[in-house]
Order: C-alpha cells, then sequence, then structure tokens
C-alpha cells in the first residue's frame, strides 16, 4: 500500500475517534478543510519533484502576465513623455486658404502679429504665444563653401512653448526681440557640424543675406520628432522681429500658443479658432491644432499593444493549466487505492471531489505566488539599480494571483470528478 494511502488511513482513524459521526451526521459539512489539506500537503511531500515541475508552468506564466503589464505600463509611460516633451500644452494655428481660390485678385489672408495679441487678450488660459516666420537662406561656413539653411523668425516664449533644451549660452529674450537685436540660436546638429562643439558655436558670427548675426546659444528638442516638426537639422532660430525685415511684412505663417494647464487645452483650441475666423473673411480656411488627440491615440495603441501581449501570457497560464491538469489525472491513477481506502471508511464523493481540487487549486496558487513574486522582483530591482522608474501596477498582481487560482480550478475539475466517481470496490482491488 502506498505511503499516502496509509497517511490516509491513520488520518480518517484518528479523526473518527475525534468524530465518531463522521460520515453519517457529519456528512452535511463534509470532511474538515483542514484535514483535506494536511492530506494535501502530505502528497506533495511524496511527490516534491512532481509538485515542482508542475508549479514551474504556472510560476513562468503568472510572471509573465506580471511583466507583461509591466513592459505595457512603461512603454505607454515613455511614448506619452515623449509626446509631452514636445509640448502637451502647445496649440498651432495656421492659414490654410482664401475659399474656393476662384477669384485670383483676392490676396491672400493671412495670420498677423494683431491675430495673436487678439488671442492672448480673448482666452484667459493662453499662457505664452509666439508668432513663427519662415524663410529659406544659404550662407557661407568657410573655405568658400554655402550651406541651404532653415531660418525660424519667433520671439523669446517659443523656448517655453516648445519645451526647447538649452545647450550652451541661452535663447534670446524680450528685450532683444523689442530691439531686433541681430542675435541667433543653432540647432545642435548645425552647431556640431560646423564648429565642432556647442560651446565653440557660442559667440561666432554668422551672415544672412548679407547681415552678421551672432550667434548667443545652441538648443535641441528634448523630444526626438523624427523631423515631423517645423525645426531641422540646419536651423537658425532669431528674433522675429528682425525676420520680418526679410520678406517686408507683418504677416506670419504660424502662431505657437500654450495653454496653462493641459486640461484647457480643447477649449482653448476651440477658442483660438473663433477668435480667427471672427477677424478674417469667412471664405478663409483656418486651422488650429493640438497634441491631445496624439495622446490618445498614443494611449490607445499602447493599451492595444498591452492586450495583445496579456493574451499571449493568457496562452502561457492555459498550458500550465493544462499540465496541472495531465498531472493530476496521473496522480488520481497512481492513488487509486487510496482513493479506495477514503470511500470506504465514509468520504463522499463530495470529499474526494474536494481533495483533489484542492490539490490543483493548491499547486496553482503556490505557483502564481511564486511567480508574482519573480514578476514583481524584476520592476523593482532596475528601480533600486537604476534612477528610471518603471510603472508597476498592483492591480496585475492582484488579477496574476486571481487567474491563477480559475486556472486551478478549472483544469482540476476533471481529474477530481474522475477521482470522485471511482468505485471504491475496484478501487480497493487496484494493484
Amino acid at each position: 500500500m502506498c505511503r499516502v494511502a496509509g497517511l490516509v488511513r491513520r488520518r480518517y482513524d484518528g479523526l473518527r475517534m475525534q468524530t465518531p459521526n463522521i460520515g453519517m451526521s457529519n456528512s452535511k459539512s463534509g470532511m474538515l478543510f483542514s484535514e483535506i489539506c494536511r492530506v494535501a500537503l502530505d502528497s506533495f511531500r511524496l511527490n516534491k519533484v512532481r509538485f515542482a515541475l508542475t508549479a514551474v508552468g504556472m510560476i513562468i506564466g503568472t510572471a509573465s502576465l506580471i511583466l507583461v503589464t509591466t513592459i505595457g505600463l512603461t512603454g505607454k509611460q515613455y511614448a506619452l513623455n515623449q509626446i509631452q516633451a514636445i509640448g502637451a500644452n502647445m496649440m498651432i494655428a495656421e492659414y490654410e486658404g482664401g475659399g474656393s481660390g476662384t477669384q485670383s485678385s483676392v490676396p491672400q489672408d493671412f495670420l498677423t502679429i494683431d491675430d495673436m495679441n487678439a488671442v492672448v487678450q480673448q482666452v484667459p488660459s493662453i499662457r505664452n504665444a509666439s508668432p513663427m516666420v519662415q524663410l529659406q537662406e544659404r550662407i557661407p561656413i568657410g573655405n568658400g563653401k554655402e550651406r541651404d539653411i532653415l531660418v525660424l523668425g519667433v520671439n523669446d516664449q517659443y523656448q517655453w512653448i516648445r519645451n526647447l533644451q538649452v545647450l550652451a549660452g541661452r535663447f534670446f529674450d524680450q528685450d532683444e526681440v523689442q530691439s531686433r537685436a541681430k542675435v541667433a540660436c543653432l540647432t545642435w546638429e548645425f552647431a556640431q557640424r560646423t564648429y565642432g562643439s556647442q560651446e565653440a558655436a557660442v559667440g561666432q558670427v554668422i551672415k544672412i543675406s548679407g547681415l552678421p548675426f551672432t550667434v548667443i546659444g545652441t538648443f535641441k528638442e528634448r523630444a526626438e520628432t523624427f523631423g515631423q516638426s517645423e525645426l531641422a537639422q540646419d536651423t537658425v532660430v532669431m528674433p522675429f522681429t528682425t525676420a520680418r525685415f526679410f520678406n517686408g511684412n507683418d504677416t506670419t505663417k504660424q502662431i505657437f500658443f500654450s495653454a496653462a494647464d493641459p486640461g484647457d487645452v480643447p477649449r482653448a483650441t476651440q477658442s483660438i479658432y473663433d477668435v480667427l475666423k471672427s477677424r478674417h473673411r469667412p471664405e478663409s480656411v483656418y486651422k488650429v491644432t493640438n497634441l491631445t488627440e496624439v495622446l490618445a491615440m498614443a494611449a490607445r495603441v499602447a493599451n492595444a499593444l498591452t492586450l495583445v501581449l496579456l493574451l499571449v501570457a493568457a496562452v502561457t497560464l492555459v498550458v500550465s493549466g493544462v499540465g496541472i491538469m495531465n498531472i493530476m489525472l496521473a496522480n488520481v491513477s497512481a492513488r487509486i487505492r487510496e482513493i479506495g481506502i477514503r470511500k470506504a471508511i465514509g468520504a463522499t464523493r463530495r470529499e474526494i471531489r474536494m481533495q483533489f481540487m484542492t490539490e490543483a487549486v493548491f499547486i496553482a496558487l503556490v505557483g502564481g505566488v511564486i511567480g508574482t513574486i519573480i514578476g514583481l522582483a524584476v520592476p523593482f530591482s532596475v528601480r533600486f539599480l537604476t534612477s528610471y522608474r518603471i510603472p508597476i501596477s498592483g492591480l496585475s498582481a492582484i488579477i496574476a494571483i486571481v487567474t491563477s487560482t480559475i486556472v486551478g480550478i478549472i483544469f482540476g475539475t476533471l481529474p477530481a470528478t474522475r477521482a470522485a466517481q471511482a468505485d471504491p470496490i475496484e478501487s480497493l482491488r487496484w494493484e
């Protein structure tokens, strides 16, 4: 007789001495749950390797579920941070065209500085505003060579609207804008290629249309926009008041705004559009855009990616559940005499079913807890060893443990039912 069968018989004998009516008057409540757990633990002690190998699959599946959630949250946070670094509060107004275009004699209805000032006065949530004029120039860079560059005329608030990072020197200020100072700031790529370093570029003089401009700083965008912004690699930024002398008028290609709070952006965007439309011809077409839709799209993409990865992790848990079911079915066959002894001394089908169901859930739960600890240990280790703050979801840990328990219940049902339906007489004859 197997050792588990002997242990079960001794436990039942002791339990019957303490509770004489077990299996009769106490059949309503069934076998004590504590006894079921003790028998399950005895079974696991006698089959340590089988138990460990079965739990490994659940450990991997549960840890994968938590790590996948962590990866999804990290990717979502990174994408949102990148977009916010461009300027989450930023809005851009621009002129698209003048009506149907059938009347060629009608001048184009460009935006002006007066439009920007009107928006600032009529939209209370606007914090910063900057016009932008765009020019294409060709400048000498030494050794008789010339380079095509992009010249942008903006004001001092453009730095804060676009969330630019000054690498060397400084950005021009309001006094320099008002005095039409001949100063310029360079993109870091332009400064690096032309002068060898950011610091070396500061103080240099470049000529644009024959006029000398002193370089007072270099800058870069805080987030990589992959060429999708108005800033090219070879860009020179100067005060808008100075750049107006190159195009000879007061019009502007675009006007940049920023709101005091991200929550004000949608309402401010509509208000800017309404102000601009009220100041121009009805047939003129204007567009005011912001990054709110981009942020929402990035969040949806990240959530969809996380869901797909979670489905992959769920497949791992299902495979682990199939492994539990196979092991428990083999366990039922190996312990057939134990089942017969239990039934012979009064155990009901419900008690037998509960016994094997408890063992299946216990395996899944232990694997789930260990997998959860491993899954949480990885992001915590990254936080401890580096300065990067990986987001950790406590909800994912709860879901992982609950899911592993449900998997144990689902895939433990068949073995438990088969054990409960075993004939006690045939079980006792089993060799």
